[in-house]
């Protein structure tokens, strides 16, 4: 009957220890930052066309852009369409990849890019590539770009039907920048 006693004193003792060590755990451990969270997506892409690669980058480049590229060979283009519904209404989207040979400039030609007629990659459904029933003209609708690294995306996106409403095609640019990495 000793033996049993030394038993559960030498347990009681452990179970003491471990109690007592995981309550010095708790009072000291810092607890771990929140993980932080991608945003929630408002828009679902859908694969229309694409990637079509190319390593012409002025014979898919109109006016400035194309002049720039002329006298800055690009290293590599990639362009996709892309298909999305926003507000009950189907909406077309461009997202094209200039790789340049340097950050410096990526930035450039972002830079005559984003001033209004200046000129832009043509999108596949402008050079005839893509054939969608109803494709609106991607040139009239809303346009974003950014430049990471050698890598300049370009993002055209219009409503089919004719719908005008900038403020939601600007949310879909936004979410179609993200689609960059896929496209090239």
């Amino acid at each position: 009957m000793r033996g049993r006693s030394r038993l559960f004193k030498a347990l009681g003792l452990v179970a003491v220890a471990v109690v007592a060590g995981l309550v010095w755990w708790l009072i000291r451990h810092e607890p771990a930052a929140p993980v932080a969270q991608a945003p929630a997506k408002e828009f679902a892409f859908t694969a229309a066309e694409g990637p079509v690669a190319a390593t012409d980058c002025t014979a898919k480049s109109t006016g400035e852009v194309k002049k720039w590229l002329g006298a800055h060979p690009c290293l590599g283009l990639s362009r996709a369409l892309y298909t999305t519904t926003a507000g009950g209404t189907k909406v077309l989207v461009s997202v094209v990849v200039v790789k340049t040979s340097t950050s410096d400039e990526a930035k450039e030609l972002k830079a005559i890019a984003d001033r209004d007629g200046t000129g832009n990659i043509n999108d596949l459904v402008t050079d005839g590539t893509a054939k969608i029933s109803g494709a609106p003209k991607l040139l009239d609708g809303k346009y974003a770009a950014r430049a990471e690294g050698n890598r300049l995306a370009i993002v055209l996106s219009a409503f089919f039907g004719g719908k005008q409403d900038q403020t939601t095609l600007t949310r879909v640019d936004t979410e179609a920048l993200a689609l960059a990495p896929q496209v090239g």
